[in-house]
């Protein structure tokens, strides 16, 4: 591993690790693991999510007994994430505006690596730990989903995975895909249009009737991708469409999603021939479930003292996204998510300070003291 965490982090996003391409990186972290001192296995979720890597597992026994303490962190970006040059001044690192930079999330797993790097070399008590680096994250939690959680001895633990230092996530809502397909009837556009039923004209109606956008304070809709239509001379006969609900509240995500549904079946309705009528095929797939720790569960008493330690001030929110601990909380380990200083993610201009970076690892070692210090029946 490199001396600093700018260096490391620097080695890091300079390795191409686009969703299913996460071979080199996962390789390298293997390495910087075991020579940590963990035992390293890699799961075979790949053939499961199409990639070339799984999923890296690693544990650190500790000085102390107890059950172990969980950190984890993706190993991929979304694109374009190719050749990415980043770019260092000062105080920050950037990408160069034609890439992403991949602070998300390898500011993460840099913090991480680093955090329990120093932890190690101290020469202090410490708990056992465990690693969990997923792949193909940014593509529907594949990683998360294919790994096999029963490996997992932690009862608590932290994903770093979001924005601001000082930050963490302590819910995170549900999420259901939403997939219609809308059957119509083809004919020839202008010789014979009333013999057809547009497709396109039945979707348009129901997504014009429906719930789109913020609906309230916890809960969001969203029509994302629509596909239809052969040529302009004829009257398409279907039409695809892939949208989402989210809620902190189930019931509210459940009226959402039926309210979709609905409005696509009445507007199916409306279009009627002698001989045909529209149709609507509807799939309705949850994606992960909500959580939520309130401030007297121990894995926030931990984040809370450990910010407090470093005179950082903490900001508890619910997120709009979800995430690993989506997958990992739904097996009864209570996790949330903490940031790591990535800003404008997801975009060319990508870019983390220096200090940020730094200050993540920094929390990191925190986490670990104070979790050590809690009681061991936990």
């Amino acid at each position: 591993m490199k001396a600093g965490i700018t260096e490391y982090f620097l080695e890091l996003v300079q390795i191409d690790s686009e969703s299913k391409n996460e071979r080199a990186i996962v390789d390298k972290l293997k390495t910087d693991l075991i020579e940590l001192g963990f035992t390293v296995e890699e799961d075979e979720c790949y053939q499961k999510t199409g990639g070339n890597a799984g999923n890296i597992y690693a544990f650190l026994s500790g000085k102390i007994d107890r059950k172990p303490l969980l950190f984890c962190a993706h190993v991929d970006t979304v694109r374009p994430g190719l050749g990415v040059k980043p770019q260092e001044s000062e105080d920050r690192i950037s990408s160069d505006g034609t890439t992403v930079l991949g602070a998300d999330d390898k500011s993460g797993v840099a913090q991480i690596m680093f955090g329990i790097k120093s932890i190690v070399e101290s020469g202090i008590d410490y708990p056992p730990m465990e690693v969990l680096f997923t792949v193909s994250e940014e593509i529907g939690l594949l990683g998360a989903k294919h790994f096999d959680k029963a490996k997992l001895k932690s009862r608590i633990g932290y994903v770093l995975d979001s924005e601001d230092i000082g930050e963490f996530m302590i819910g995170a809502p549900s999420q259901n895909s939403i997939a219609i397909k809308v059957i119509g009837k083809e004919a020839h556009a202008g010789a014979e249009p009333e013999k057809g039923i547009n497709a396109i004209r039945v979707a348009a109606e129901a997504i014009a009737s429906i719930p789109i956008g913020r609906i309230d304070f916890e809960t969001t809709a969203n029509i994302g991708i629509i596909n239809g239509g052969m040529a302009t001379n004829i009257v398409p006969n279907m039409v695809e469409i892939k949208g989402e609900a989210r809620s902190h509240n189930m019931d509210k995500l459940a009226q959402v999603t039926n309210d979709i549904v609905s409005a696509f079946h009445k507007a199916a309705e409306r279009h009627k021939l002698e001989h045909c009528e529209a149709k609507v095929e509807i799939d309705v797939h949850t994606e992960y479930k909500s959580f939520y720790m309130d401030e007297a569960q121990e894995v926030v008493k931990i984040a809370k003292k450990s910010l407090s330690n470093l005179q950082i001030t903490p900001i508890l929110r619910k997120g709009g996204g979800g995430s690993d601990a989506n997958i990992l909380n739904a097996e009864g380990i209570s996790l949330i998510i903490a940031g790591t200083g990535m800003h404008s993610y997801h975009t060319v201009n990508e870019f983390i300070l220096k200090e940020d970076l730094s200050k993540g690892a920094e929390i990191v070692c925190e986490l670990i003291r104070c979790y050590a210090q809690t009681d061991a029946s936990l």
